[in-house]
């Protein structure tokens, strides 16, 4: 008896027959009896983490019903290891205790596939220079997606990485993705996004994006500028031109209005010598006035009239109105003007015509003037007014 007593003293208390691994199948049942080596009335069970629908009653009875609800409602999981706390306790003595643990794992032979379900359609149209965006979802079956794998029919580079579910897909095409070789400007861009589930289950979601070829606006925007900015040059050379020949122009007519004041002034003296009374007077008065008819191939030979530099002079100031008409007749209109590259070339030939016009008019750079005076210059009333056509 002594023996016996001793032996029970040194066993300690442990469950027998506890399986560390239970695997159950879909809308099955488990009922599993815990086994101790003590009198089973004075101990009770008790269990933690336990997954829904897992019970234990004080005896040590597991039981659950594997319902397929839990699975299709999200609250259990396929293939997913549930790690279930259990204990023992002597009712007695709460000192004499066991706490251990088994795993638990449910499985199904009715596979649903899990799909990869971009948040747009299958076919997409867009222009270059768009910006398309869309979040790469997935639609979970008894395996779910655990990676995304992308692929495309033409290498592209995007700022967006996919991995996963839920991953966002950033990309904008380049002004040059459309090349002149492609029928109706038109290319066409197909994005892959295979998922994978732990069983190497595939499903592959297909885009098929069609790119037209659009206008590259900032750097029309930019040739824009730089048309503008020629004119502006070329209109401040002809300004400048301008204002040399209507200098020259003026010198020359204050030139010849002084001759035309001496010749007047010496016919009206020989009027008066002529009627005077003295014999040297009268001789004064006869030879006056074939002075003043001297004067007048005098005046032709110093200041000839300057009509060909007159003529230009008008052409130029013509051609500068023309110049700032076309600039302001072709300004842009709101933030993204669909018509500048017709007003692009519109300004250009514009310049390029008046370049051709005035081809044989000699110009010089504005290095002596500021664009302020110039334009003081050109538009100064009296200047306007010698120019201004005059109706006959």
């Amino acid at each position: 008896m002594s023996d016996t007593g001793k032996i029970r003293d040194d066993s300690a208390l442990r469950i027998r027959n506890l399986n560390p691994y239970f695997t159950l199948h879909v809308d099955s049942t488990l009922t599993y009896q815990l086994e101790l080596n003590r009198d089973p009335s004075k101990y009770f069970f008790f269990m933690k983490n336990a997954p829904v629908g897992l019970k234990i009653k004080e005896n040590g009875l597991l039981t659950f019903k594997a319902d397929k609800s839990y699975f299709l409602s999200g609250r259990l999981k396929y293939d997913n290891e549930y790690k279930v706390n259990i204990g023992v306790q002597n009712l007695n003595n709460p000192q004499e205790r066991v706490d251990t643990s088994f795993t638990l794992v449910f499985f199904t032979t009715e596979i649903m596939p899990s799909h990869v379900k971009p948040t747009v359609s299958n076919v997409l149209y867009m222009d270059e220079g768009d910006t398309i965006s869309f979040k790469v979802q997935c639609e979970t079956g008894t395996y779910p997606i655990e990676g995304i794998n992308f692929y495309s029919n033409i290498p592209i580079k995007t700022n967006s990485s996919i991995k996963g579910c839920n991953d966002d897909f950033t990309w904008s095409p380049p002004y040059d993705f459309v090349k002149e070789s492609d029928s109706s400007k038109t290319k066409l861009l197909i994005l892959y996004f295979v998922g994978t589930n732990k069983i190497f289950m595939r499903d592959t979601a297909t885009i098929r994006i069609y790119i037209k070829e659009a206008l590259n606006y900032p750097y029309m925007k930019e040739e824009f500028s730089l048309a503008i900015h020629n004119i502006n040059t070329y209109i401040l050379r002809l300004k400048y031109a301008f204002f040399q020949l209507d200098k020259k122009v003026k010198k020359t007519k204050n030139t010849r209005t002084d001759f035309d004041m001496t010749t007047a002034t010496t016919a009206l003296g020989g009027t008066i010598f002529s009627s005077a009374a003295s014999q040297d007077a009268k001789t004064a008065g006869t030879i006056l006035p074939s002075v003043g008819v001297a004067l007048v191939p005098v005046k032709e030979a110093v200041a000839p009239t300057l009509q060909a530099e007159q003529n230009q002079a008008g052409l130029i100031r013509s051609s500068i109105k023309r110049l700032e008409y076309s600039m302001r007749d072709n300004a842009l209109v709101g933030e993204k003007d669909m018509e500048i590259a017709k007003k692009v070339t519109a300004l250009k030939n514009e310049l390029k015509q008046t370049q051709v016009q005035l081809i044989d008019v000699p110009l010089e750079e504005t290095s002596s003037m500021t664009e302020e005076q110039l334009n003081a210059y050109f538009n100064n009333p009296r200047v306007n007014k010698k120019y201004r056509l005059k109706r006959k």
